[in-house]
């Protein structure tokens, strides 16, 4: 019986052997990562953002954020454009309750920041707008980024030396412009600015990247600032078209598609 018992006992240790031999072999470190797991990369239009966020930074501008949900008086009738007006065609907008709607632009950031500062102001401001259209070249939601100096003695021929500027440092290469005569109700004068551009097939084209002008003296007037005494520039480009024309890519809808195969190649 004792050496029953004494066999019974070693049996019982070898399985608690086996048992703990099993369990470490079999340990997880739930911190590690996958065998083979692909690294993911950073978005077009995130690196688009930032590449042009680092440029106007290192101008002085600050960054000025503010909400996608915006009122009437933001939207449109302080950037002279009130009711009826036919540039509210041209914005396709979300309407919410309560005279809420989706910001059809980021140019309602002026107003914000003008009414509680004073000059001199230097900010842009990137982020997402929302428009009733769709197709190869525009999206229901997209990406703007506004930008405003306002100080005394502002020109348009300061305007013309920063756009240049960054056409330049964003391209990376030496780029020509021009600047046509266009009409934004909140800019007087305004202009858009268009870039030489070589196609796929060795062809020169123009082609538009942003709109621009000179603070319109009604904008003033909403904030408060004296149009004899201050003047400035505003100017606003939209990140897609931009990334588009830079990385070749001919229909917005591919940033939106997470198509692994498209997103990698950036």
């Amino acid at each position: 019986m004792k050496l029953l018992k004494l066999i019974a006992q070693r049996q019982e240790g070898l399985k608690l052997q086996a048992l703990e031999k099993l369990i470490q072999s079999e340990t997880i470190d739930v911190t590690a990562l996958p065998i083979g797991s692909p690294q993911g990369n950073r978005h077009p239009l995130m690196t688009t953002t930032e590449k042009i966020v680092d440029i106007f930074s290192g101008l002085g501008y600050q960054v000025a954020e503010g909400p996608e949900i915006e009122n009437d008086f933001y939207n449109f009738e302080a950037l002279n454009i009130p009711e009826n007006h036919p540039a509210r065609d041209m914005q396709d907008t979300f309407y919410l309750d309560n005279d809420k709607l989706l910001r059809t632009h980021t140019s309602p950031m002026q107003v914000r920041i003008m009414e509680n500062n004073r000059p001199p102001i230097k900010i842009i401001s990137p982020g997402k707008v929302y428009r009733c259209d769709s197709d190869i070249t525009h999206t229901p939601m997209f990406h703007q980024v506004e930008g405003l100096f306002v100080d005394e003695n502002v020109s348009f021929a300061n305007l013309k030396s920063i756009l240049n500027n960054f056409c330049i440092d964003f391209f990376k290469k030496e780029i020509k412009t021009r600047f046509r005569p266009s009409y934004f109700p909140f800019t007087e004068p305004s202009a858009e600015l268009d870039i030489e551009w070589e196609n796929k097939n060795g062809e020169k084209k123009w082609m538009e990247v942003l709109g621009c002008g000179l603070v319109n003296p009604k904008v003033f007037g909403s904030v408060n600032y004296d149009p004899d005494q201050y003047s400035g520039f505003a100017f606003g480009m939209g990140i897609e078209r931009l990334a588009m024309i830079k990385l070749g890519i001919t229909d917005i809808r591919y940033f939106y598609q997470n198509d692994l195969k498209f997103l990698k190649q950036f």
